[in-house]
């Protein structure tokens, strides 16, 4: 289907799969809808898209906000390690290791191992929300949730961990 232009957004995509039991819609960087379904009636897709409207403008509106990180390395990973060491001595709790990779949708993870993986494009944003991600990787070696207990801790060691968390989902990972 190639006439999109029809339908209240720009840029739709609409791929044809017969084996689909429910349609799906996307949204990708470029701020281009992309619609899988199985049907291709065009009153079908119309009304799919009206019924997700308000979900599909607020996600251009993020997409519209987002800030790119710098494409090149502010720290090393030397100074990632050196935070997760300064923070753990002052918050006294104690990893087992830490692994530096790269993540598409993630900043860090802690598991109950007490592993930490801190996402590689760290490097690339302010120091600020590097400290943010290391306190909110070591909270999670005593609460291993989200709880308002988890957030407490945090909030002990970053006083303005919030601005930090909502700065940080306002960045696009490339």
């Amino acid at each position: 289907m190639s006439d999109t232009n029809k339908y209240q957004f720009e840029n739709i995509k609409i791929i044809l799969n017969k084996k689909l039991k429910h349609s799906y819609i996307s949204i990708d960087k470029n701020k281009t809808i992309t619609i899988k379904t199985n049907s291709n009636n065009s009153n079908y897709i119309k009304s799919l898209l009206e019924k997700k409207q308000v979900w599909i403008q607020k996600q251009l509106t993020k997409i519209e906000n987002l800030i790119l990180i710098e494409p090149i390395p502010l720290y090393s990973l030397e100074f990632l390690q050196e935070r997760i060491d300064y923070f753990s001595s002052k918050m006294n709790l104690e990893y087992k290791i830490v692994k530096f990779r790269k993540m598409k949708s993630r900043w860090g993870s802690c598991n109950s191992k007490k592993e930490i993986t801190l996402n590689k494009e760290l490097t690339r944003i302010d120091k600020n929300l590097i400290d943010y991600v290391v306190v909110h990787e070591l909270a999670h070696l005593k609460y291993m949730n989200h709880s308002r207990e988890f957030h407490a801790l945090v909030e002990q060691y970053l006083s303005n961990s919030k601005i930090y968390r909502d700065k940080l989902k306002s960045i696009r990972l490339i």
